[in-house]
């Protein structure tokens, strides 16, 4: 059978008569010969490129070096636009937006006439959102990431989007300038890309990376290295490979990928958002996962790569060591290495002639950077379906701890009464933050590592348990509790929980428990009302179909996928 008779595309361009016409005739007012599109594979490039995106503001250009990779390997690449997901502009939060995201991939990928997609994505949100609209249509796609942007520098010293945090409590006690705030903001973004430490974009570009999802070192090359462009071309190459030999992402993204990918999240120190976006993407491919999963596989992985906000370098630095292939190798013992990647070769060759140039940046599991696990789930009655904690990221007394909770029951009430010398709270409280779950808010926003009261910061104190069922940033840090589950406004026990409750948090043991009894939980929630959905658009659709953050946080009709095939002619 010919390669054209093979190619889905040719379901459009091989055709004759009416629709034959109709199809080509409209592709060549572009100024192309049929012999471009017609019985060559078509290959979408899926482009998250905005100017709201200020991470994926270079991908017009990095784009440019797919083509001609594509070009080079006999494809034709037709690029085109999907919503994109500013995360540092967007409000309410990004995260409302991600399966609106992935439902436009998704359905873009489909109605088209696409035999093999590359996907562009950087900033955190557009990598989950873009793979999970592809895994729902199953066609081969390789993913490019955008890469970390170059290391800031600021008085001296190397900085980086977790300083915002710090600069920011500074800030509010006076210890730091708005003008000096100007001077650091200037200096911390200096170049393209994502955030320079290992917050969630750079996670999702390790996520990708260790699934097998793009080619070797695709995580940690800077985005204004003209290496990055290098990998750029080579996928574009590699995806016109994938089409020809039917290399679709259900046969890359198997049970032992997911695997692979939460030992390595564990050994990086991963943002938190990893979970609840690998569970989307599990879902969405059909493969079994559940938060224990998350849990045990990382339960022996110790802390291996130095890097802020959990160590002091950045990515930049993880590049130059040796990036993800040097971590892999040094993991290679508890990775699956005999899986398939998008190149067609086995996992281990990602890694095999991988070296460590930095054992500063890049420690071995023999003298890790760290012990204890980066990530650990915890169940008991205030998250009866879990919730989750980045050890490497908090103060360790503070993970086996009780304290009388100082509730607030949104985040304006929380705006509100913050910084009042009033608030009853002192260092051994524990600050409870409810309504910014998945419907609550609505999106779950990355509120989950809360300022701590400016009283307190006065006096010294740095950290605090913080309990929500919101997100935290990737680039936070201190000892918070996230993804409570169920949420507030769902009705789970954190909507009950009140002031002078105490709450016993136990790391080691994954517990967090409301020390409240049955009987007074009964009272109370016989007393509590849901608070009002919104009722129009998208937003309605979300808060009715969203599921909670231990399943991902995905819209319940969206789990699985519908294939490539598409039933209907429109002439």
């Amino acid at each position: 059978m010919s390669e054209t008779k093979q190619l889905r595309s040719a379901q459009w361009f091989a055709r004759t008569g009416k629709d034959g016409l109709i199809y080509r005739a409209w592709m060549k007012n572009q100024g192309l010969p049929a012999h471009e599109f017609e019985g060559k594979p078509v290959i979408g490039i899926c482009n998250t490129w905005s100017e709201l995106t200020p991470c994926n503001a270079h991908f017009r250009e990095l784009a440019e070096s797919v083509k001609r990779g594509i070009l080079e390997a006999g494809g034709f690449p037709v690029e085109f636009p999907v919503m994109s997901l500013g995360e540092t502009l967007m409000k309410p939060t990004a995260m409302l937006y991600r399966n609106l995201v992935s439902m436009d991939v998704e359905e873009s990928i489909r109605a088209n006439p696409l035999d093999g997609v590359v996907l562009l994505c950087g900033c955190d949100k557009t990598t989950p959102a873009l793979v999970m609209g592809a895994c729902s249509v199953d066609l081969p796609t390789i993913v490019v990431s955008g890469g970390p942007m170059l290391t800031g520098r600021f008085r001296g010293r190397s900085i980086g989007t977790s300083d915002v945090w710090r600069f920011g409590e500074a800030n509010r006690i006076g210890a730091m300038s708005q003008q000096e705030l100007y001077q650091a903001e200037a200096a911390m973004c200096r170049s393209r890309g994502h955030c320079a430490v290992m917050g969630t974009a750079s996670t999702m570009a390790c996520m990708v990376e260790a699934l097998g999802l793009t080619l070797p070192e695709n995580a940690a090359i800077p985005a204004a290295d003209s290496r990055r462009k290098v990998l750029a071309q080579l996928s574009g190459t590699q995806i016109v490979e994938m089409v020809r030999a039917d290399r679709r992402l259900s046969q890359v993204l198997t049970r032992p990928a997911f695997e692979n990918a939460i030992r390595v999240n564990a050994a990086i120190g991963g943002s938190t958002n990893f979970v609840i976006h690998l569970m989307a993407i599990a879902r969405r491919i059909g493969v079994s996962l559940s938060l224990e999963d998350m849990d045990h596989l990382s339960a022996d992985i110790p802390l291996l790569v130095n890097l802020q906000p959990a160590g002091a370098f950045f990515m930049e630095d993880f590049y130059y060591a040796g990036g993800l292939p040097a971590l892999m190798k040094a993991l290679e013992d508890k990775l699956h290495g005999d899986i398939p990647t998008v190149s067609g070769k086995p996992m281990r060759e990602n890694w095999s002639d991988a070296v460590c140039y930095d054992p500063n940046v890049i420690a071995t599991l023999e003298k890790p950077f760290k012990e204890g696990p980066s990530l650990a789930v915890l169940k008991g009655n205030l998250c009866e379906q879990g919730a989750v904690i980045k050890p490497a990221a908090a103060s360790l007394p503070l993970l086996q701890h009780r304290g009388q909770a100082v509730v607030f029951e949104d985040i304006e009430d929380y705006k509100a009464r913050i910084d009042d010398p009033a608030l009853p709270a002192d260092e051994n409280s524990i600050l409870v933050l409810k309504n910014v779950g998945p419907k609550g808010y609505p999106g779950m926003p990355e509120v989950g590592n809360m300022g701590l009261p400016k009283r307190l910061l006065e006096q010294g104190v740095t950290d605090m348990v913080r309990i929500s069922d919101g997100r935290m940033s990737g680039t936070g840090f201190g000892t918070v509790v996230l993804h409570v589950s169920p949420e507030a406004a769902a009705g789970g026990t954190l909507a009950l929980v009140q002031t002078g409750d105490y709450i016993r948090l136990d790391v080691p043991a994954r517990r967090l428990e409301l020390e409240v009894s049955e009987e007074e939980l009964a009272a109370r929630r016989a007393r509590w009302q849901a608070p009002p959905m919104v009722t129009r658009g998208y937003v309605q659709l979300y808060q009715q179909h969203v599921s909670q953050a231990d399943q991902g946080a995905d819209m319940d009709f969206l789990q699985g996928g519908s294939g490539d095939r598409v039933t209907r002619d429109s002439h």
